[in-house]
């Protein structure tokens, strides 16, 4: 009876992850709409890896004058400087997020070269509309992966790795100094308005991103059951590679007999938690504190 209910709960794990990956590939897939129709067509160059890669395409294009097609290359040179950074993922983050950001990064590339990129900018000449359109969309491309627990790859898998070497290292600072230099470069190459377009699209896109991701929101649960919690506790550090803190309690009222979990997680992994509980006690209480600053030895995920 124990074995079919772990292998219940292991395709009902699988389900979940399945889903989560789906909405995944729709980000990165968002995200390529927004680069292809609304960036790439009025010149402008998106931060951090995709933009070196965006550099690189123009430097090959226009300084070597090869040619590739009519293909915007940027996609594959993305995918092979991901590579290296795939091998870090595994090795540092865990191979559930690694086997999901290999499939959103290969999704983003694929997207990246089969969506048409228009001969003439869909807005006209109104580049500023452009730059907030296509930040709002990529922004949001960006978020929703990393809201499901995947990643587009880039600059996200190598400051979350900084993150745990460095506990006071974070990924808006990977990414401050990405952007810098790679912003820097292209004040050299193009005009200023070209970079001063750039920015204002960065920036609406790290606005976006925000909205729908923060990995630093710490969050605070306790949990009161009723019920015997060694199945609770072994799948909440088991599915959610977290660990867990739990006491004796009794009811004012009641004077039943209760336990009191008490968990330290990121904002979104909250959702699974809840699952989990709800499995074992849908009539457990429980209680969240968003924004707690934590100390210590404490994971930091996406």
């Amino acid at each position: 009876m124990n074995r079919e209910m772990e292998k219940l709960k292991d395709r009902q794990f699988v389900i979940g992850q399945g889903k989560m990956l789906l909405g995944g590939v729709g980000g990165v897939m968002l995200y390529a709409i927004g680069m292809n129709l609304f960036i790439v067509p009025v010149g402008l160059y998106s931060g951090g890896l995709m933009g070196v890669c965006q550099l690189i395409r123009t430097v090959l294009a226009r300084y070597l004058h090869l040619t590739f097609g009519g293909v915007d290359i940027a996609g594959v040179v993305y995918y092979l400087l991901n590579v290296p950074l795939f091998v870090l993922a595994v090795k540092k983050i865990g191979k559930i997020f690694f086997l999901k950001t290999v499939v959103c990064v290969t999704a983003m590339t694929t997207f990246l070269s089969i969506i048409p990129i228009p001969a003439e900018p869909i807005m006209g000449e109104d580049i500023l509309a452009s730059c907030l359109i296509g930040g709002i969309i990529c922004g949001a491309g960006i978020g929703i992966p990393l809201r499901m627990g995947c990643s587009g790859g880039g600059m996200d898998i190598l400051g979350l790795a900084l993150v745990k070497w460095k506990k006071d290292f974070s990924i808006g600072k990977m990414n401050l100094i990405v952007n810098a230099a790679l912003y820097g470069i292209c004040l050299f190459l193009f005009d200023i308005p070209t970079v001063i377009y750039s920015l204002i699209y960065a920036a609406v896109n790290s606005t976006a991103v925000d909205r729908l991701h923060s990995q630093n929101i710490n969050v605070e649960v306790k949990v009161v059951t009723n019920e015997k919690s060694e199945l609770m506790e072994h799948d909440i550090m088991k599915q959610l590679g977290r660990g867990l803190t739990k006491w004796e309690a009794r009811g004012a009222y009641t004077e039943e007999g209760k336990e009191v979990l008490y968990i330290l997680l990121s904002k979104y992994e909250l959702a699974h938690l809840r699952y989990i509980i709800r499995q074992h006690d849908p009539h457990a209480f429980i209680v969240v504190n968003e924004g707690v600053h934590i100390g210590g030895n404490f994971l930091k995920k996406l």
